[in-house]
């Protein structure tokens, strides 16, 4: 088994563990995250939009 497979493991159990013992613990840090890719997808689309009006 290489080392990758074991790593994606590890972070799948530890994911596990932190939903079953910590529900709402874990509804926040999937919140958090959602928050952070809405925001870079934010920041994207304005520059997106900065870009095609020539940087103005």
């Amino acid at each position: 088994m290489n080392a990758k497979r074991i790593v994606v493991y590890v972070v799948v159990i530890f994911v596990l563990y932190v939903i079953i013992t910590d529900p709402k613990g874990a509804a926040g840090y999937v919140e958090i995250g959602f928050e952070g890719i809405s925001d870079a997808a934010k920041a994207i689309g304005e520059f997106m939009t900065w870009a095609a009006n020539g940087g103005k």
